[in-house]
């Protein structure tokens, strides 16, 4: 299952949240774990493939 990485704009808290595709492209609402602030916005992150080939 996917991470998605959020940023709270009110108190400037990094998190991950962990949900399927379908969910995410719903555009749930979040909430900071920290201050319970709906201010969240997504970063976009590193993507990490594995391949089952050795480089």
């Amino acid at each position: 299952m996917p991470l998605y990485q959020y940023v709270c704009r009110k108190c400037e808290k990094q998190f991950e949240i962990e949900e399927t595709i379908g969910l995410h492209a719903q555009h749930r609402q979040h909430q900071c774990p920290r201050c319970g602030s709906s201010e969240v916005q997504q970063v976009i992150s590193n993507v990490t493939v594995q391949t089952k080939r050795k480089a």
